[in-house]
Formats: C-alpha cells, sequence, structure tokens
C-alpha cells in the first residue's frame, strides 16, 4: 500500500533527539528556546512561541487577541475542525462564509457579507497550503475594526503575492507540526508572535500562567499545559535544517501528480500558483468528475495498493455543528459541492516517480 503521507526522518533527527535525552533537559529546556529561535530565522517573523499542537497555537492566539465569550468570529467551513473548535473554546461563536471555488479558501466578500454587529474578529485558513487573499481580508479587518488570527497550519513554505510568506504579514498566525506537514516534532506548533508582549502572554499561557520570572508558586493568570517538550523540539530543529529540501521535494510531487493525472476528464487539480501566490505544498486534493462515487472511489484506489482519504467534511455539517447550531444542506454550496467530491492522494517528499505513475493509473481506473 502506498500510504497517503510519511515524515521524511533521518540520523540528524536521531542525534539531536538523543543530545536532548542525554541532556537531562526533557522540558522548557535548551532546545525550545533554539527551535523558536531558529523557526522565527526560517520565517522571517522576530518571534514565535512553540506549543503542544496547532490547535493550541490557536486557541492561545484567539485568546491573545482578545476574543470574548458571545462574540463571533468569521471562518471557513471548509477546514479541518480545528480551526472551529478553537473559537468554541472561548464560548465565541464560529460565523461560516463560503469558500472561493478556485482557492477553496474563505471568499472576501462573504466573509464581509457575514460580519455582524456581533463579529469582532476574523480567522482565515490558508487551506492546503495556499495562501488566503490577505490584502482583501486585512482591508474588510481595518474598516470594520477586527482583528485577524491566521490559520496557517497548512501554509509553510507558500507566499503571498504581495511579498509575504504565509504566517508572517505581522498577525497572530500559527503552524503545526503533525507528521503529515511539511515538517513535523511528532505533534506540536508554534505561534507567530507580533511583539514581545504577545510572546510573554502566550509563553505564560502554555505553562500553567506562570509568572514571567519563571516562579513556580506564582501562577498570575489562567494557563494551560501546551508545553513542547524538548525532545520535540530537537526534532523541529533537524527539520528545518532540511525544511528547503522537504519543501522542493513536494513540489516536484505536485509536478509530476499534474503530468500523470492530466488525462483524466472532469477531475479537478489543485489551482495553480497565480499572481505571485505561491502555494506552500501541503497535501495534493482533486475533485472527482461528476458522477463519480468518493467513498466508492477511495474503495477502489485501496483495492489497487493506493491510500486515499475524503478531505475535507464540511464542519458546519457535522453532526456537533449541526445539533448545536442548527446548520443544514444548502448554507455553503461552494463548500459543500468542494467537500462532497475531494479526495487526497498519497503526498510526501519522497514519493516516486514510480509510485506517482502507481497512483495515476489506480485513479484512472476508478474513475473511469
Amino acid at each position: 500500500m502506498i500510504p497517503l503521507a510519511r515524515p521524511v526522518i533521518g540520523e540528524r533527527e536521531e542525534e539531536l533527539v538523543l543530545e536532548a535525552l542525554r541532556s537531562g533537559w526533557l522540558s522548557l529546556g535548551p532546545m525550545l528556546g533554539r527551535f523558536e529561535t531558529d523557526f522565527a530565522a526560517n520565517l522571517g517573523v522576530p518571534a514565535v512561541s512553540a506549543v503542544s499542537s496547532g490547535t493550541a497555537a490557536l486557541h492561545l492566539s484567539l485568546r491573545a487577541s482578545g476574543v470574548e465569550a458571545g462574540d463571533e468570529v468569521v471562518t471557513t467551513p471548509f477546514s479541518f475542525v480545528a480551526s472551529s473548535n478553537s473559537i468554541l473554546y472561548e464560548r465565541a461563536r464560529p460565523v461560516f462564509a463560503d469558500i472561493d471555488r478556485r482557492t477553496l479558501n474563505v471568499d472576501p466578500a462573504a466573509a464581509a457579507a457575514a460580519v455582524t454587529e456581533r463579529t469582532t474578529g476574523l480567522l482565515p485558513v490558508h487551506i492546503f497550503g495556499f495562501p488566503a487573499d490577505m490584502p482583501a481580508l486585512e482591508e474588510l479587518a481595518e474598516r470594520r475594526k477586527l482583528w485577524i488570527v491566521e490559520d496557517a497550519c497548512e501554509g509553510l513554505g507558500g507566499r503571498h503575492r504581495d511579498g509575504p510568506a504565509i504566517g508572517a504579514r505581522g498577525n497572530l498566525s500559527t503552524f503545526a507540526f503533525y507528521a503529515n506537514k511539511q515538517m513535523t516534532t511528532g505533534e506540536g506548533g508554534v505561534v507567530v508572535c507580533p511583539t514581545g508582549e504577545v510572546k510573554a502572554r502566550i509563553d505564560s499561557e502554555r505553562n500553567q500562567g506562570r509568572a514571567p520570572d519563571m516562579g513556580w508558586l506564582d501562577h498570575d493568570r489562567l494557563g494551560f499545559n501546551y508545553r513542547l517538550s524538548d525532545i520535540a523540539c530537537a526534532l523541529g530543529i533537524a527539520q528545518l535544517e532540511r525544511l528547503a529540501d522537504m519543501l522542493a521535494g513536494r513540489a516536484r510531487v505536485a509536478r509530476l501528480y499534474r503530468e500523470a493525472l492530466a488525462g483524466i476528464d472532469g477531475l479537478t487539480l489543485p489551482c495553480e500558483d497565480e499572481g505571485g501566490d505561491e502555494r506552500g505544498w501541503f497535501v495534493f486534493v482533486v475533485q472527482l468528475p461528476d458522477g463519480v462515487d468518493r467513498d466508492a472511489a477511495i474503495e477502489g484506489m485501496r483495492d489497487r495498493g493506493v491510500d486515499a482519504k475524503p478531505y475535507l467534511p464540511a464542519i458546519h455539517l457535522m453532526s456537533f455543528y449541526r445539533e448545536r447550531f442548527g446548520h443544514r444542506e444548502g448554507e455553503f454550496p461552494v463548500c459543500e459541492e468542494i467537500a462532497a467530491t475531494s479526495m487526497a492522494l498519497p503526498f510526501h517528499p519522497e514519493l516516486t516517480e514510480g509510485e506517482v505513475a502507481q497512483v495515476g493509473s489506480a485513479l484512472t481506473a476508478v474513475v473511469s
């Protein structure tokens, strides 16, 4: 079976993990600061705070934005569920806006239409690594006096048409390092901190609200156990050293897929970079032709030795969101259409040309 994803782990990762183990510092040790410094330098931002997951990063970013119970936050229904769940953690309400059919990111016009007097912020997601239209969303935020938290958990390596890397525009932004991401720490994430004050707050809240001087007995705010271990940070340091090569490998595999799948009638491939926007390749997701049963296609792929997966379900149609907020089919038609036909193919930087050809043959067979 060709797996859906596979991390690239080698001797350098083993070397630094062993260094962390032998140092006696397994948490809040030297690897933490080293990883944060290296990641910030790689992204081109002043500072980041490393945390236990992308979800934790979203939660702490929303708290730092000033979100309060009862606030409305406009976001996309086409995302991993953590982007919406993190809003609920603070008893605010996610308000969905439909997506752009080409980029699959939230449509700025739909987002503007979803803003009410209760809206305090925007949470755009750079879905599948393609940059959301941040210039338009930032203009909306400025006009309506809204804060922004960017979910860049899938966007590492991408760049906006006006220059900045995804996550480096000066907004609170989040990245995640699960094993299928562009780089991994096993589990983990970071918050991009626009100011030193924000970093101090998040550093405290990730560590049970401990005071800035790290006094054990003084916890001066509500906090959480969102620390990232030194073992995970060691893994991240090694991954950053090879990140450029891994990103290039993902771009290579994406090019191979475009060539291998070009002849399948009705298949929609990920949108091309355009106008200076550049994707940070996270997954390779296609939309199946009209009339093809997506679930049957996935089974057919697996029967032919190729893993595949629905990617992603519409959040508003999940049972929890239906029951809590009364969502129903037809509210966000573009999202629902894309969610019903999307399928992720195997994707990692070491995928071979032969494996891509096998995936292409399997997909051609199940579609026809």
